[in-house]
């Protein structure tokens, strides 16, 4: 795709005392947590942990209190348009609007670098192609979006992201409609925009496996709360994911890798 790095300071996220309250009740309570420029945080907890309010609310899409600064700057006061080439987001149930095709959707993306005509340069469209060609949606981009499956739309939700070029990206259970393959590709493209551009990557994983081997570092939420954070491997171990998920499991590491394994209950298989 070209990519290629770019030196900036190291900026750092910080969240400081987040609070979020829906419906009257606290679903994100006083969350502190800070995370560099480059790095990548995954958010693990039970359902209805909070991990999505969380997200939403760094993006400004809900209500919160506490602050969210990025390199120092308050992002409720950036203006839209600096706001959404400063951060975007994968929801979990991304809006579609109705007979909008793959290319033309990925291409809205662009939109907060576009001049007063709103038309698209031929940079911008090059960019576009190329990141549609990674992520292997080039036989899909005259088909409308609401016609394709939930892989594919869940593909072509990242793609927008992507080229909107965001020094923050979140990403909430990005993989949740996605086959194996195309796990490992979305994430492995995401790590690389992560690593060449200095992206700062932030997502809710269920998937534990995918959590410890992507992220660099990790938090663990629990109503609304941060109760752990660190690397992986300090985060994800098997007594914490009993007392917190209520499973049993086993852990095999492979260097700084985690794979997160069930294990049958030895009374059922008798």
């Amino acid at each position: 795709m070209g990519l290629s790095k770019v030196e900036q300071p190291q900026a750092v996220l910080d969240l400081e005392s987040v609070t979020v309250v829906l419906g009257g009740e606290k679903v994100v309570n006083t969350v502190s947590l800070s995370v560099k420029t480059g790095e990548w945080l995954s958010i693990i907890g039970p359902n209805g942990s909070g991990k999505s309010s969380l997200l939403r609310a760094i993006a400004g899409i809900i209500p919160s209190t506490g602050n969210i600064l990025f390199g120092g700057i308050d992002l409720s006061q950036l203006a839209p348009k600096q706001r959404a080439q400063t951060i975007s987001i994968v929801p979990q149930i991304p809006v579609v609007p109705p007979r909008v095709k793959v290319l033309d959707y990925i291409l809205l993306g662009r939109t907060p670098y576009l001049g007063r005509g709103f038309q698209p340069t031929k940079e911008d469209l090059a960019y576009v192609l190329s990141v549609i060609d990674d992520l292997d949606l080039g036989n899909v981009a005259e088909r409308y979006v609401t016609e394709m499956s939930g892989g594919e739309r869940q593909r072509v939700i990242v793609a927008r992201a992507l080229v909107q070029q965001p020094k923050i990206l979140l990403l909430d259970e990005p993989t949740t409609a996605l086959d194996l393959g195309h796990q490992q590709e979305v994430l492995e493209l995401v790590d690389k925009q992560r690593q060449s551009l200095s992206l700062t990557v932030i997502s809710a994983f269920h998937d534990l496996t995918l959590a410890s081997q992507y992220g660099t570092s990790m938090a663990l939420l629990v109503n609304g709360m941060v109760t752990n954070s660190g690397i992986p491997r300090e985060v994800i171990t098997e007594d914490s994911l009993k007392e917190i998920y209520g499973a049993n499991v086993s852990i095999y590491k492979d260097g700084d890798t985690l794979s997160v394994v069930p294990k049958r209950q030895e009374d059922s298989l008798k």
